[in-house]
């Protein structure tokens, strides 16, 4: 020790140890004492460590003077603890595990392994695309805990602007220039009819069949065509616009229920059937097959970190399964397989 500077050989308690190092030990010049303690020599210590002995000895030095202890004893026979020493090797492997603990949280932290997400979304995306989704992000993430809220799609897009909701997820198309927007499945769409319709006994139906029936349509939002825009351009390519008994229903569950009811037909994503409703009865559209887009958006700015494994989930879901589709799509075409 200096001259002049207080020595005190038998001070510090566990939570001092702790305290000090969490304050102001160098965790190098801890795990030096560590090797030295357990070598009982300086030599054979520095021997191990691939280092010369004097900055060895200087470095131990170093960290009695930063506890204020002295931590060895030392004499031409060698080197042995002192009571502090004995306890701050007691204390040496929580410090190494407590300081793995708290780098392990931060890269967690870091790669968007730990945290929060809040998703907004519309109802008829848990038919099919959702699902999975949530699942395979749960046991890839497990540590991000994730808030699920139910709303239109322009609650999702106003909610995304306001910052309640970190990723959302609507039908498409979608123009607002301030967020990300991606597709992450695509479904044709089905006809839904009432199990007495003439229609039913059909396979399959030719949209332009519908053209004098009535239609219950989906909600049309400002700006956002979304599913509405969908069906109603299926319709028009088939060379008719939609006679509208019903409008502006926003939940598939209840056009479907309308349906049931006799009240008109309906355009519907084919995810709808994974719902089976009493009344009725959904047929594929023959030629002319409308799609429907269901899009994954959020925020161009967004700094949160745990939005980055979840767009990738996302991502290799819908590539697995366009991947599926194109398959199928090869085996059944006429001469495969011959």
């Amino acid at each position: 020790m200096p001259p002049g500077e207080p020595y005190f050989k038998y001070r510090l308690c566990k939570m001092n140890i702790r305290t000090w190092y969490s304050a102001r030990m160098n965790l190098r010049r801890l795990r030096y004492f560590v090797v030295v303690a357990e070598e009982s020599s300086f030599s054979r210590a520095a021997e191990r460590l691939h280092i010369a002995q004097p900055p060895l000895s200087h470095q131990i030095k170093q960290l009695e003077q930063e506890l204020g202890v002295r931590l060895f004893e030392r004499s031409n026979r060698g080197v042995w603890l002192t009571e502090a020493g004995e306890l701050l090797l007691e204390e040496a492997p929580r410090i190494f595990v407590q300081l793995d603990q708290t780098v392990r949280a931060v890269q967690r932290v870091g790669h968007g392994q730990v945290g929060r997400l809040t998703l907004g979304f519309v109802p008829s995306s848990s038919n099919e695309a959702l699902p999975p989704i949530l699942h395979a992000f749960r046991e890839r993430v497990p540590g991000v805990e994730l808030f699920l809220r139910e709303m239109r799609p322009d609650h999702v897009v106003q909610r995304l602007h306001e910052r309640q909701i970190d990723v959302g997820f609507l039908y498409l198309p979608l123009n607002d220039p301030s967020l990300e927007i991606e597709c992450i499945t695509r479904e044709p769409l089905v006809v839904a009819l009432p199990e007495a319709h003439p229609l039913a006994s059909k396979d399959r139906v030719e949209l332009q069949a519908l053209a004098e029936e009535h239609f219950v349509l989906p909600a049309r939002y400002q700006r956002m065509p979304g599913l509405y825009g969908q069906v109603t351009e299926a319709c028009r390519q088939a060379g008719f616009t939609p006679n509208a008994v019903q409008k502006d229903v926003w939940l598939m569950q209840t056009i479907v229920g309308l349906v049931a009811g006799g009240i008109g037909v309906a355009l519907v994503p084919s995810s709808l059937q994974n719902i089976p409703r009493r009344g009725v009865t959904y047929k594929p559209v023959r030629g002319l097959s409308p799609t429907v887009e269901l899009g994954i958006i959020w925020r161009r700015d967004d700094p949160t970190v745990v939005l980055n494994p979840f767009l990738e989930v996302a991502r290799e879901r819908f590539a697995d399964v366009e991947k599926v589709k194109r398959v199928q799509e090869q085996s059944s075409s006429p001469g495969v397989g011959e």
